[in-house]
């Protein structure tokens, strides 16, 4: 098979490593000179340091077009905020197309009614024509790209978008699994990496372990509710890219987003916490979307909720914890409009 990777950020740089020990595989950077530098090196030292790229390995700047022609599966491997982008320049692809970014895109205006899209909106928008999906699931791209055991899931309603990804990337070390249900895997990828903030503040605080447990299984119910209002399945919330990526994410110490967490809690400021990343925490800047399009669903989501007053400067992190344990007591219960039909039974 041969694949093209847009972007050579970590998680671009590490399906490319993997998919290079079995295809024909060409990572493609925006700009010229970090290729060149990838290319000479055999190592991406910005994003995964130490780690030596596989002599098949094709590392390409320039036309985009030329370097994915004759693809039999185009990757886009780009930050939420430029997947619109990427997905204009595809239109008119004919190979199957799959993004790996998992956020909420930043709406376009400022408008009280206007909200962003996740990817598969995104898609449906702007390039309905390609056949396309997402690889999402608890995966960090150092893992991945050391050939660790991970599972994923290929999300999308084109069986040939499935098929595809299944063939690029499952192997001993990395199980791919198909779901249909691409709605509910993006609400998860998405969702996930604003609890994660949490999460990293409940550990930053030294909570402890039952607190850390409370939170990300009322963020489970969170999510779960959200997404079934956008029209998920609710199974899809118990897998891979549900609890199995909120877990991993909340929990690992590679998560940028739970790193968030952690450093406002140590008095940090946002800026601070997010300059000392080098990388893109996707919570940061998906959270306050996500808050605003539950609203708009009549949705209850007190954690997230609470991660935007934090992350805005509203609340301190300890007012942010007391916000969420001061809240009375209700049933527990996923169920999408819940909250909007009766204030008390919200988590």
């Amino acid at each position: 098979m041969k694949i093209c990777v847009h972007g050579a950020g970590a998680w671009g740089t590490a399906v490319a490593v993997n998919a290079a020990a079995r295809h024909e595989v060409t990572l493609w950077a925006r700009d010229a000179a970090q290729a060149d530098v990838i290319s000479k090196a055999r190592e991406n030292t910005r994003y995964l340091p130490g780690l030596a790229l596989p002599a098949s390995l094709a590392v390409r700047a320039g036309d985009i077009r030329q370097a994915q022609a004759g693809a039999d599966l185009v990757i886009v491997a780009t930050p939420m905020a430029a997947l619109r982008e990427q997905l204009i320049a595809l239109r008119g692809t004919t190979a199957p197309v799959a993004w790996l970014c998992k956020g909420v895109e930043p709406a376009l205006d400022t408008s009280p009614t206007s909200f962003g899209l996740l990817a598969h909106e995104i898609w449906a928008q702007v390039a309905p024509d390609l056949r396309a999906g997402v690889l999402s699931g608890p995966s960090f791209a150092q893992e991945v790209a050391e050939g660790r055991p991970t599972a994923l899931v290929a999300a999308s309603p084109h069986a040939a978008v499935r098929d595809a990804l299944v063939d690029a990337f499952h192997g001993p070390a990395l199980r791919v699994y198909a779901n249909d249900d691409i709605v509910g895997v993006e609400v998860g990828g998405a969702v996930k990496n604003v609890l994660a903030i949490a999460t990293g503040l409940c550990d930053g605080l030294a909570l402890g372990l039952n607190a850390r447990a409370a939170l990300i299984t009322r963020g489970l119910a969170e999510m779960t509710r959200f997404g079934l209002a956008l029209g998920a399945r609710a199974e899809t919330f118990m897998g891979l890219s549900g609890l199995g990526d909120l877990v991993l994410t909340s929990t690992g110490d590679l998560s940028r987003n739970r790193k968030v967490g952690l450093l406002l809690a140590q008095g940090r400021t946002l800026a601070q916490a997010v300059d000392s990343l080098g990388h893109v925490a996707e919570g940061v800047y998906c959270a306050r979307t996500v808050v605003q399009r539950a609203r708009g669903l009549g949705i209850e989501m007190p954690i997230a909720e609470g991660v935007v007053a934090l992350l805005d400067g509203r609340v301190s992190p300890k007012d942010a914890v007391a916000a969420l344990t001061g809240r009375d007591p209700v049933p527990e219960s996923v169920q999408p409009g819940a909250a909007a039909a009766n204030p008390r039974h919200s988590p």
